[in-house]
């Protein structure tokens, strides 16, 4: 019963950090993510706490913040995902590609497309056009009519001709 209580705790202190970050106050939404953690860890707060420290260029540290949450709940998508973008930032596209197909494979995922708009951008910033096409394309049978994904599998049809 406590158990139940302190996780609900946590994930309401995640939430306000979560608010204060899209008001673009990252010190607030650090200290909530913080505090959540310490009430109860997390896959959110730590993954939120790497996407906090993201907006700074702090990508390593956000590297370690989404382990963290991997090691707290693997299923949860989030975490893989903002590191294969995260290693993109950092140049390195080999090894964004494992966790974000990883990504792809996690069970608990509210924004399941973006490790495929990802990859796909990955793909076409490479000049893999086929490949990121299939990406775009698996993006938008999961959200029909994606906007940004609409526009790049569009951009890069017309590579093709």
């Amino acid at each position: 019963m406590e158990e139940l209580y302190l996780r609900k705790k946590a994930l309401t202190l995640w939430q306000e950090g979560q608010r204060a970050h899209m008001e673009g106050d990252l010190q607030r939404a650090m200290d909530c993510y913080e505090r959540s953690i310490a009430v109860f860890p997390t896959a959110e707060a730590y993954t939120f706490r790497g996407w906090a420290l993201s907006y700074m260029e702090r990508f390593d540290e956000a590297i370690a913040e989404c382990k963290k949450a991997i090691s707290v709940d693997p299923s949860f998508g989030n975490a893989y995902n903002d590191i294969g973008s995260y290693l993109i930032a950092l140049g390195r596209p080999e090894q964004a590609i494992r966790w974000l197909q990883r990504a792809k494979k996690a069970s608990r995922y509210e924004v399941r497309h973006f490790p495929y708009m990802n990859l796909g951008r990955l793909y076409a910033s490479r000049g893999q056009i086929l490949k990121a096409i299939a990406e775009y394309e698996a993006a938008l049978r999961i959200v029909p009519e994606e906007p940004s994904c609409t526009a790049a599998l569009g951009r890069l049809r017309q590579q093709l001709n």
